[in-house]
């Protein structure tokens, strides 16, 4: 699944760490997201979503692969 967040997350100048903080996860479960390895859990996917003001859909393409 490919994700938007590395985009962005730097769009708002966060830190990886910040971001993990923010949505209360490790800064090694944003980089696996950001790099492909890791697809959040759905309630991981509204934190982020809800985060950046945006949908999972906007978010996340589920049809990537």
């Amino acid at each position: 699944m490919n994700s938007r967040v590395r985009e962005l997350r730097q769009a708002r100048g966060l830190s990886q760490e910040a971001l993990a903080r923010a949505v209360g996860v490790s800064r090694q479960t944003i980089n696996a997201i950001e790099t492909g390895r890791y697809d959040p859990s759905l309630r991981l996917a509204v934190h982020l979503a809800r985060h950046f003001d945006s949908t999972v859909e906007e978010m996340f393409d589920v049809d990537a692969h």
